[in-house]
């Protein structure tokens, strides 16, 4: 089926106040362009609005400081064992590396696990 191709023009002034407010409804609009938001209102015809959760938005937002602050506590731990592992004058030190390095590896993972959770959550909820 071919599609009819535009051949009129329709324009008209409005006041920087009033296009503020058609273009702040248009952005509310799964309508890619400003011409096809406004074809669709005056010929009566349905405008898809999109509707955004605030309180999940409000989620999503502290769930990214979340995140960051999750990062930066993970560096720092990552840097503190590193840090441990070079003493070697202290015996206990070593030991207590040792044995406590299969705990310290799977909180360094369950870390970067939360992450990568949060970034696929934050990928999802930004496409909305």
């Amino acid at each position: 089926m071919e599609k009819s191709k535009l051949k009129s023009w329709i324009s008209f002034r409005v006041k920087p106040k009033e296009y503020d407010i058609i273009h702040a409804q248009f952005q509310k609009t799964t309508c890619r362009k400003l011409s096809e938001y406004a074809r669709k209102v005056l010929l009566n015809k349905p405008v898809v609005v999109k509707y955004r959760n605030l309180s999940a938005d409000d989620f999503l937002r502290d769930m990214i400081k979340l995140k960051n602050e999750l990062s930066a506590v993970g560096n720092n731990f990552n840097q503190a064992v590193k840090r441990l592992h070079t003493l070697d004058k202290f015996p206990e030190v070593r030991s207590w590396l040792t044995t406590s390095e299969p705990g310290i590896n799977a909180a360094i993972n369950k870390i970067e696990e939360i992450k990568s959770r949060m970034n696929q959550v934050y990928e999802i909820w930004s496409q909305k």
